[in-house]
């Protein structure tokens, strides 16, 4: 049986996992007719004395989390004022409270708003303008990002773990918590379709923008993994993730994305694992984590799952118990999936195309099917539709190439605050991923390029037009072209060539652009020249040629 036909048994009629249509966001589409109906249901049938989170000393189990997220949910309504559909940010490092503060910011109807940690005060700004946030819990390194404009906008902090004297009026979470008497979850009535998350990604122009998901959207992503694992354990007739102990997994990559939020955190719940957390990815540490804890699980991109295959294989550490290594958000090479398979033991390779607007399902491959395809992102999720068209919009048959689109029940319901953004990405239901691709006539995916101007580097999304934007508020840069250069680690780096009016140093340049941009966002090659960029015939930038006269 073909992993295809097990899915179609899997999800069907009386199955645990049984697909039902659905409205969402003015289109049918397909969703669990037994899932959780929002993200507080999921919590709360997780309840347990099972260990949930472990961080460094500290280890929660399900039923402690949800208390202390309880806790914080009557916090947010008693002390300020947060009602259903108002938008709370979480900005801060893998500690526990980041995944406390969500469940009880999703609980009580608030959307919660994933910061990105690296983020600089601009950009700190800028977001939370744009949702619209009245409160933040951040940690030290965020609270102190904020002051200088979170009294003038109005955003209310609270300290996680401070490290430094707060102000009187930032509280720490910790006081609040301990002065808190109920740990009963306030009751709000939330619909499946209800806004659940905004999530920030680089687009190709301009700055960040809110990808707004519902709980519906989150649920079935989640429960599309649980469906893909049960038919591929249909396919080979072993349950891969059958232990005789409580299974765990690793989170290496930081929470704010849909591959630590949701891969990693959230599907924890259901399958009741010990979930770990990491302040940030260091190698070693992981390698140590994982044979204390028995870690069976670890899902990052290829940049870290290479740190770690390369890690073992220098200071012979025994990692048997991982049984699944992988994940998505940039190409692995083909070397590193045989690795994962020949060096880790017991050890199945995955990989998986998704995106924030898909809630980071799309297409997935493991094991042999992977091996035999390394290049390939998989198989499409139940609740999802992919299709390939070409330039004039015509869907296009196997193997040829032409932009990647992907609809159905895990999907965004649009950007927030943009319908421009809106109605350039979608027709229809159909959304426009930017991502050059081919299917092939078994229905596996093959991503072969990207039309729009995004970097991935490290399985960071990087908007060239925003880096471009940084780069020209400089007084004697006067054209900028930003773009990807390929890297052994990262997949790709940024490169950028610079039109200027003066001699500039490149240090002072990259000082600069600090203040602006997040790290992983300024350019590690950068080419000055005193000429014009070339251009195409339509006046725009010639992107192409740039490239190879930077050496690309």
């Amino acid at each position: 049986m073909k992993h295809a036909e097990a899915l179609a048994q899997v999800t069907a009629s009386g199955e645990v996992h049984e697909l039902i249509d659905v409205e969402m966001h003015g289109h049918q589409c397909r969703a669990y007719k037994n899932a959780p109906a929002t993200l507080g249901e999921l919590y709360a049938s997780g309840i347990s004395d099972e260990c949930f989170i472990v961080y460094e000393d500290e280890r929660y189990t399900f039923k402690e989390a949800h208390d202390r997220s309880a806790k914080i949910a009557n916090i947010m309504v008693s002390q300020y004022g947060i009602k259903k559909g108002d938008r709370v940010a979480v900005a801060m490092r893998n500690y526990p409270e980041w995944a406390m503060t969500f469940s009880a910011i999703t609980s009580i109807g608030a959307i919660a708003v994933a910061v990105n940690a690296l983020w600089k005060t601009a950009e700190l700004n800028y977001g939370m303008e744009d949702c619209g946030a009245k409160l933040m819990f951040a940690d030290q390194e965020r609270i102190d990002r904020c002051t200088p404009f979170h009294h003038e906008s109005g955003l209310k902090l609270v300290a996680i773990r401070p490290t430094a004297e707060l102000p009187s009026d930032i509280p720490n979470l910790a006081h609040l918590i301990a002065n808190e008497t109920s740990a009963e979850m306030p009751q709000v009535a939330i619909e499946p379709n209800d806004d659940a998350t905004i999530l920030y990604t680089s687009g190709s122009t301009g700055h960040p923008k809110g990808v707004v998901s519902s709980h519906r959207a989150i649920i079935s992503a989640l429960l599309s993994w649980e469906a893909d694992a049960v038919a591929r354990t249909a396919v080979s007739g072993d349950d891969l993730l059958e232990i005789d102990h409580q299974l765990a997994i690793l989170v290496g990559v930081p929470l704010f994305h849909v591959a630590g939020l949701h891969s990693n955190y959230l599907g924890s719940y259901r399958s009741q694992r010990k979930t770990i957390f990491m302040y940030k990815w260091d190698v070693a540490k992981g390698a140590e984590i994982i044979e204390k804890e028995k870690v069976a699980l670890f899902l990052a991109p290829a940049s870290v799952t290479g740190d770690l295959v390369h890690y073992a294989q220098q200071s012979g550490s025994n990692l048997s118990t991982l049984l699944t290594v992988g994940g998505g958000g940039e190409p692995r090479a083909p070397d590193q999936v045989r690795k994962i398979a020949a060096e880790l033991g017991n050890t199945q390779p995955n990989t998986g195309w998704g995106m924030t607007e898909t809630n980071a399902i799309g297409t997935s491959v493991v094991g042999d099917d992977y091996v035999r395809r390394a290049s390939s992102s998989g198989m499409v999720a139940a609740v999802l539709d992919i299709s390939v068209v070409n330039d004039a919009g015509e869907h296009l048959p196997a193997r040829e190439r032409g932009e990647l689109l992907v609809r159905g029940g895990s999907m965004f319901r649009g950007y927030w605050n943009r319908p421009e953004a809106n109605a350039e990405s979608f027709t229809g239901a159909w959304f426009h991923t930017g991502d050059e691709a081919y299917i092939d006539e078994e229905g596996f995916l093959f991503i072969v390029g990207r039309i729009k101007d995004l970097v991935i580097r490290g399985g960071e999304n990087i908007g060239c037009g925003e880096v471009e934007a940084a780069l020209l508020d400089h007084d004697n840069i006067i054209e900028a072209c930003v773009y990807a250069v390929p890297d052994e680690k990262l997949g790709e780096e940024l490169g950028a060539t610079l039109y200027v009016d003066a001699d500039l140093e490149e240090g002072a340049l990259r000082e600069f652009l600090k203040p602006r941009l997040a790290h992983f966002k300024v350019p590690r090659y950068i080419r000055m020249q005193k000429d014009p960029l070339p251009r195409i015939a339509s006046g725009k930038i010639d992107r192409i040629t740039v490239r190879k006269e930077g050496g690309v």
